[in-house]
C-alpha cells in the first residue's frame, strides 16, 4: 500500500488574496524571494502535491511545506521575511532629527564643536550610531575651512574685469596670471628620512636648519598653462619691475599683455607704474583684495608646494633654486592651462547665499 503520508490542510484562497499574491509573483525588480513564496502558494491552491509545487518553481519540497504552513497560520502577512536575529533598531526619527539638528546648531559645553563621544554621551546612543547619522547627512564637525570676504568698493568690478578674461581673452593678446611665492625656505632636515615600506609611510623629522630663503616670480599663460618665472632672494618693487621685463622680453611682440595680479604694493609704486608707461601694451587688472582665489597663478603654486616643496631637503639657497627652475622646465614641457568654469554672475550669486547664512552679516 502507497504511503501516502501526512494529509495536507486545504488551502484557500479569497479573491483579494489571490490578486494579491498573482500581483506580487510578477514582480521583476523587487523581492524576488517574495515571488518565490507568492507562487508556491498560488501553486498549492491548486490541489498539487508538495513534491509537484517544488518541481513547478524550482524549489525543494521542504521549501514549499515551510511557506505553505506560514500562509496558513498568517496568510499574507506570513510570506514576508521574519526579523533577523539580532538587536532591534532602536534609533527614531526623533533621535536622527535631534543629533542633526543639536550638531548645525549648537556647541557642547568647554568645547568649540561635537565630537562622536560628547554627542554619543548627551543622546543616549552609540559613538558609532551618531557617526553614521553625520555621515548621511554630510555633517563634519571636525573640520573647518577658512574664508575672508573681501571688503574691497570695487569687488564687483573686478570680479567681471579678472573673469571676463578668463572667459573672453582678447584677441591679439596674452593673459597672464601673476604673482610671487615669497619667503621659499632652503629647510635640511637634521637626520635623513626613513623611505617609504609596506605599511608604513615615509618618516622625516620635524626638526631642520634654515638655509635662506627665495622668492618665485610666476606669471601663468591662461591660455596654454606655460608660465613664465624667475627667482629672487628679494621681492620689492624693483625684483617686480625685473619680472616685468622679462615678461616682456619672452611675450612676442605685436601682442597685448594682461596681467592679473593681487594688490601687494610693490605692483602699484612709482616705479612700476612709469614702466607701465613705458611700455603701453601691458594693462594691469587688480583682484579685490583678500581673493587670491581668483588668481589661477596660486592654483600653480599649490602644485609647486605638493610636488616638490613640502618634502624638499635643501642645504642651500642655490640647491633649492636649482630644483625649482628645474621643476618648472619640466611643467614648461607638457603645460596644462586650468578651466575657469563659473562666470562672474555664478560667483556673486554663490558669496550671496554665503552672506545671508552668515549670523549678522551687512549689519
Amino acid at each position: 500500500m502507497a504511503n501516502v503520508g501526512r494529509p495536507k490542510a486545504s488551502l484557500e484562497l479569497t479573491d483579494d488574496e489571490r490578486e494579491t499574491l498573482a500581483r506580487w509573483a510578477r514582480r521583476a525588480k523587487s523581492s524576488q524571494a517574495l515571488a518565490t513564496r507568492s507562487r508556491i502558494v498560488l501553486a498549492s491552491s491548486e490541489g498539487l502535491t508538495n513534491v509537484a509545487v517544488a518541481a513547478r518553481c524550482g524549489v525543494e519540497p521542504h521549501t514549499v511545506t515551510r511557506w505553505r504552513r506560514r500562509f496558513l497560520e498568517y496568510r499574507l502577512d506570513g510570506l514576508v521575511d521574519e526579523p533577523r536575529p539580532g538587536w532591534p533598531a532602536t534609533v527614531t526619527a526623533e533621535q536622527v532629527e535631534d543629533v542633526v539638528v543639536t550638531t548645525l546648531e549648537s556647541t557642547p559645553a568647554n568645547a568649540t564643536h561635537w565630537s562622536r563621544a560628547k554627542m554619543a554621551q548627551r543622546t543616549g546612543l552609540s559613538k558609532s550610531t551618531i557617526g553614521r547619522i553625520w555621515k548621511s547627512f554630510e555633517l563634519k564637525p571636525h573640520r573647518a575651512d577658512g574664508f575672508k570676504l573681501s571688503t574691497d568698493p570695487q569687488f564687483v568690478e573686478k570680479v567681471y574685469d579678472v573673469v571676463g578674461l578668463y572667459l573672453n581673452p582678447p584677441e591679439s593678446a596674452v593673459v597672464l596670471s601673476v604673482d610671487e611665492k615669497s619667503q621659499v625656505q632652503a629647510l635640511a632636515r637634521s637626520q635623513p628620512a626613513f623611505p617609504m615600506m609596506p605599511g608604513m609611510p615615509e618618516k622625516r623629522t620635524h626638526d631642520y636648519v634654515r638655509h635662506g630663503t627665495t622668492t618665485l616670480f610666476a606669471a601663468l599663460n591662461t591660455a596654454d598653462g606655460s608660465v613664465i618665472s624667475s627667482l629672487h632672494r628679494k621681492h620689492r618693487a624693483i625684483e617686480f619691475k625685473k619680472f616685468l621685463a622679462k615678461i616682456d622680453a619672452q611675450v612676442p611682440e605685436g601682442l597685448t599683455v594682461h596681467l592679473i595680479c593681487d594688490n601687494y604694493q610693490t605692483h602699484k609704486t612709482p616705479a612700476i607704474n612709469a614702466w607701465l608707461e613705458k611700455h603701453p601694451r601691458f594693462h594691469m587688472h587688480f583682484t579685490p583684495t583678500y581673493s587670491s582665489w581668483i588668481n589661477q597663478v596660486e592654483r600653480f603654486f599649490g602644485f609647486v608646494t605638493d610636488d616638490l616643496l613640502r618634502r624638499s631637503d635643501h642645504r642651500s639657497v642655490q640647491a633649492l633654486e636649482a630644483d625649482i627652475r628645474a621643476w618648472v622646465t619640466a611643467w614648461n614641457k607638457n603645460p596644462t592651462p586650468f578651466t575657469w568654469t563659473k562666470s562672474a554672475e555664478q560667483i556673486l550669486e554663490s558669496l550671496g547665499r554665503l552672506l545671508n547664512r552668515i549670523s549678522g552679516a551687512g549689519q
